[in-house]
Formats: C-alpha cells, structure tokens, sequence
C-alpha cells in the first residue's frame, strides 16, 4: 500500500514537471517570436543608401564616424574591389592599401536615410583639409522599397557566381596541364622509340664492319 502511494506521488511529480517544461518552452517560444515581429517591424522603418564610389583610403570605420552626425546608423557593408583590378592598381603604382568599390549603409530611420543621400549627393565630402579624401564628391542615393537582406542574397548570390567562375577556370586549367602532360609524355615516347630505332640500325651495321675488317 505504501509503495503503491510512493509511485502515485512520483507519477504526480513527474507530471507536474513535465508540464511545467513545457509551459516554459511556450514562454520562451513567445518570447522569441515577439522578438522577431519587433525586429522585423524596426526593419520595415529602416532605410538604405548606396554609394556608388568609394574614395581611397575611406573605411567602414571613416564612412560611419562622417554619415553618423546626420543620423543613426545600423549598418554599413563595403564591397572590396576586384583582386585583378587590385593587382592592377599596385603595379601601377596607386594606392597599396585595401579599396572598395561600393557601398551600403543602413540608416534606423528611412527619413534620415532619404534626407542624407538628398543633401549629400554631387557634395564635396570635405571634412578635415589633410584628409585624403576631402575633395571627393559623395555618390550616395536612397534606395527605395530596398531592405538589407536583399543585400545579403544579392552577396550570396554573387559569391555563388564568383565561386561557379573560379571552379570552371580551375577545371579548364586542369584540363589544359593534362592534355600539355599527355602531349610531353607522347613526345617523350616517340623520343625513346627513335633513339632504339637508332641504336638498332647501328647495331648490325657495326657488327658487319667488324667482320669484313682484315684481321
């Protein structure tokens, strides 16, 4: 009888926890989604600019302490430029340092990010005068109806193309080293078989004069 009771309470115990899990799973479930709609609603406020170029010696670090005073910022991401266009530039002899060649930035506010790109765009950045950027002009326009995370799949897919490229040229590579190891093995072949056709021509040949020589 006792022990029949000891199970009945255990059998209560594990229940009331079991429950009790999975009230707090639903909580956090809540929780989570609540916190996703606030995110996606801080989203929808967001506005962003694109810059078409990017100056020299200009980095994230630069872009966001200039484009800050006008607004609050969220994000910004730099394109870096090509590495053939790279490579270039250095044997040129221009600058040696990390370029991009586009940009965006997310502002919390799409006013703010409309009215920066309106008042800023054709304008000299200015800033301070030894800065070596100070006479470049802002190429900066507001992208409307345009979300960051139509940035993060159009990187995603440029990077899947980049990768498409760099695995063709790779195979066309390998094909060429096997058809130019093919062509020396051949030549090599060929090589070897004439040397044998010629020592056996020699041979006989030799040996004939041996034996009509006088002794």
């Amino acid at each position: 009888m006792v022990e029949e009771e000891q199970e009945i309470r255990t059998s209560h115990s594990e229940g009331g926890e079991s429950e009790g899990n999975d009230e707090k799973r639903k909580i956090r479930k809540n929780k989570l989604k609540k916190r996703l709609l606030n995110e996606a609603s801080k989203a929808d406020k967001r506005g962003v600019c694109y810059l078409s170029r990017i100056p020299p010696h200009m980095d994230h670090v630069k872009l966001r302490h200039i484009l800050s005073q006008y607004g609050e910022i969220q994000r910004i991401y730099l394109a870096p430029e090509d590495p053939a266009a790279q490579v270039h530039r250095k044997r040129a002899g221009g600058f040696r340092g990390q370029v991009f060649s586009e940009g965006w930035v997310e502002f919390t506010k799409k006013t703010v990010a409309k009215r920066v790109a309106n008042m800023l765009n054709g304008e000299q950045i200015g800033g301070r005068k030894r800065s070596s950027f100070y006479y470049d002009l802002w190429n900066i326009k507001y992208l409307s109806k345009f979300k960051w995370d139509d940035l993060t799949e159009e990187i995603a897919y440029k990077n899947a193309i980049r990768e498409q490229k760099l695995a063709l040229e790779l195979s066309a590579a390998k094909r060429e080293r096997d058809f130019y190891l093919s062509k020396v093995d051949k030549a090599q072949a060929l090589s070897s078989i004439e040397e044998r056709l010629k020592k056996e021509a020699k041979g006989p040949t030799g040996l004939g004069n041996k034996l009509r020589s006088p002794c």
